[in-house]
This record gives C-alpha cells, structure tokens and sequence, in this order.
C-alpha cells in the first residue's frame, strides 16, 4: 500500500472522531455493564441475607434497627477503601443498601419537624437512608410525644448549630423525656431564598423558621432591607406559605424549592458559608459501644463555690475528654442551671464509667440522655 493510502485511511479515521470514540468506549462499556449485573447478583444476596436476619430478630425480638452495628459497618468500609472512590462516598451508598435491607426487615419509622422539606427531613435520611417513613410533625414537642408513645420508631431533632447556638426547646425536652440518644448527624445549612416567580418583585415579607432568619441576616440587611421578616414553624412551612402567596418569600433548602414548586432568588444567603446544624436520634434504643462513641448527660451542681469545677474535675483525672458543655436555666426562678455535657466514650467504657460514677455522687441531678456512636 502507497503512503498516499495509508494517510487517506488515517484520514479518514479521523475524520470521524465519534466512531472512533464509540469503537474505544464500547469494550468499556460492556465490562461495566458486566460488573453492574454481578452488584445486583451480590445486592440480591445480601438483600436475602438480610431477610433471614429479620427472622431471626422476629423470633428473638431483637430490634430492627441497631446503630452501633451500622456505625461499625461504615469504619470498616472507611478503613478498606482503596480508591478511587473516597470511603465517605462508600459510605453514602451503603446507607441507602443498608437502609434499603433493613426495609424488608420492617420498615421503620422516624418523625421530625415538618412539613416536608425541612433540614430535619434531610437529617432522617442522611442518618437512616430512604427505605423508612420519615413522618412530619408541627413541633418539636410532637415529635417526642410520638417517639415516647410508640407511634413511631425514632424521632430526630436538631440540638445545636454552629452560628445561633442551642435549640433550646429540644434541650428542654431531653431533660424530662424517657428517651435516649441513639445517634446523631451534622448537615450544613445552605439556605436558598426562593419565591414563586424567581424574584422578588412585589414580595412583601420574607418567612422563614427564626433561626434561619438569624442566620441570614447579613444578607437580608443588604439585599432585602425593607422586607417584613416573618417568623414562622420550619423553613418548610415558609415556603408552603410562598407557594401559596405571590407576596411571600421563603428561606430554606434547595428541595423544598423542588417540592414546593419554588424557584429559587439566590442560593447560599447563610452568612457563615460553613454553617452546620447538629441533629440528635431519640427513641427507646441504649446503644452498646460501638468503639467510636461519645455520651450526652444532663447535670446540675449544688448551690455553693466551686461546685461546677469540682463536678466535672473527675473527668480530667479519668482522662475523659469533654466535647460540649452548655448551660440552660433551670426555669424555676431562683438562678439555677442544667449543664449539657457530651463526653468522648460510651458510658461502660472502662476510663468512663468511674469518671460517670464520681459526677453522679457528686451532681444534685444527673441523668444519662444516652451513649451512641459519634458522626464521622
């Protein structure tokens, strides 16, 4: 052959890039298609495995759902990840196949502050995956209620966030309740402002949960100074509100803007770009230690000098280390306060349970909210 035929042909096959593409992609393709069929074969497997662990349960009345199991699976999945993937990404998708077989067990279910599209129904599933029914409640106070009655499995509740501080409410309500903590998950906040129309025009008030509000005041004060801004009962009922209403503007997450039928202003208003909210698991569950724990109590000290300092000193004789402490008046009008601890450690361990041991003879309250694997 002529070097003339031969860079006609190499012409020619570069003339065509998208055959040649495809020609490339196409034994590529048919080992990913192979490898999909053998994860569906395993998946069936484990699915089926995980059937005859809920007869199991069944017959010995052990509970569906156990989080230091879970926790445990997701360290090991962490520690043999080998790449490329990121052991975190492994661990996103084996939340929803666990959560997905943990369904054909029984499937769970879980309350949190509605309506739908709030950050607490983004917390039910990035702790428990889809395969549970996530049920909304009007307050905090129903979510217990319902928790504490067995109407539902868990309740999830936010507790802290790293702008506005405490939740007040729901630290009021782990004080009196029967419950205990049974895990726990951050999500970070990305508010998005968002309206009927994709603007603000002829917008009236924005409606948004208070600390949502508080969180994007910086932004409001520049942007949308002259605006009504109304306090409502979560971000998601702000933007069913702005549905609804021409005039309304809502704060909230991205999906509440796809449930609701949104479309969103702005996205990322929240004035601290690293803005997270800390959400306990509550439900009659103790957990057993999982290796990677930490432990919430609730203390008061008695009324006399130094007693707080000599109430927590076992813990650094212990060599616990304490990740939280906050303060809530004991709202009995005489200057009295609850102290919200979180220690490093289940409460069996052996360095925890003497140091627990010394705050409970010491303390003039003390009560164990519970002992449940930290979030990664």
């Amino acid at each position: 052959m002529s070097e003339n035929q031969n860079a006609g042909k190499a012409g020619d096959a570069g003339a065509n890039p998208a055959a040649d593409t495809a020609g490339r992609l196409a034994p590529l393709r048919a080992r990913i298609d192979a490898v999909d069929a053998e994860i569906v074969r395993l998946l069936g497997e484990r699915a089926r495995l995980a059937i005859a662990v809920g007869e199991v349960k069944r017959e010995t009345d052990a509970p569906v759902y156990r989080p230091e199991r879970e926790a445990q699976i997701f360290d090991r999945l962490r520690r043999e990840a080998t790449g490329p993937l990121p052991g975190q990404a492994l661990v996103s998708i084996y939340r929803e196949v666990i959560s997905a077989c943990r369904a054909l067990e029984r499937r769970i279910r879980v309350a949190y502050l509605g309506p739908a599209g709030t950050y607490s129904e983004i917390a039910v599933h990035r702790h428990f995956g889809h395969g549970v029914e996530a049920v909304p409640c009007a307050t905090f106070d129903e979510v217990f209620r319902m928790t504490e009655a067995d109407a539902v499995d868990f309740g999830v509740v936010p507790v802290e966030n790293s702008t506005e501080g405490a939740v007040n409410r729901s630290l009021d309500l782990l004080l009196s309740t029967p419950l205990a903590i049974s895990g726990e998950v951050s999500i970070p906040v990305h508010h998005c402002l968002m309206t009927r129309s994709g603007s603000l025009e002829g917008v009236q008030r924005i409606a948004a949960h208070p600390q949502a509000l508080a969180q994007c005041v910086g932004w409001l004060d520049g942007h949308a100074p002259g605006l009504e801004r109304a306090p409502v009962s979560s971000n998601a009922e702000g933007a069913r509100l702005a549905a609804e209403d021409p005039g309304v503007a809502a704060i909230a997450a991205d999906s509440a803007a796809e449930r609701y039928g949104l479309r969103i202003v702005e996205s990322g208003i929240q004035d601290d770009p690293s803005n997270r909210t800390r959400f306990v698991v509550v439900g009659r569950y103790q957990c057993q230690p999982s290796g990677a724990d930490q432990t919430s109590l609730i203390l008061s000290v008695p009324d006399r000098a130094g007693a707080v300092h000599a109430l927590i000193e076992p813990l650094a004789r212990h060599g616990v280390s304490m990740k939280r402490f906050e303060s809530r008046p004991a709202r009995q009008g005489n200057w009295e306060y609850y102290f919200y601890i979180d220690v490093i450690g289940h409460k069996d361990d052996d360095a925890v349970a003497p140091a627990l041991a010394e705050l409970r003879a010491n303390a003039a309250f003390y009560k164990v909210v519970g002992s449940y694997p930290r979030s990664a």
